[in-house]
């Protein structure tokens, strides 16, 4: 069960890495008007800025397990197959992170630390 949990995430990852190199080159403008104001703003040692939002990631991964069963009757017996399927509940904090360069008096999105694994 464990293994197709982590098999799910898998398919998953990208999508966030994908989101995030979207606004590379593009005004810090743009992920503000989409995701709010950053939770964090860091001044780096090179002149450029990290701005990080925090979120948290939740959800529900379905695993289907095949069942089967013996059903008795007047004219004999017969085994039914089924599948059933449970859900098990994820919940990540995540923190997502854009640098950008100061051009003018606007600030344009360089780049991105790829998320951890759970927060893809």
């Amino acid at each position: 069960m464990r293994l197709s949990a982590f098999l799910a995430c898998l398919l998953l990852t990208g999508c966030a890495s994908q989101i995030l190199e979207s606004y590379v080159g593009k005004s810090i403008t743009e992920p503000i008007l989409d995701y709010g104001p950053p939770a964090n703003i860091v001044e780096l040692s090179d002149g450029r800025r990290a701005y990080q939002w925090a979120m948290t990631v939740s959800g529900a991964i379905p695993i289907s397990s095949p069942t089967t069963t013996t059903i008795y009757g007047s004219g004999g017996y017969a085994t039914a197959f089924g599948t059933s399927t449970s859900y098990i509940p994820y919940s990540n904090d995540c923190i997502y992170t854009l640098t950008a360069r100061q051009s003018g008096r606007d600030w344009i999105v360089d780049g991105f630390r790829p998320p951890t694994l759970g927060c893809e």
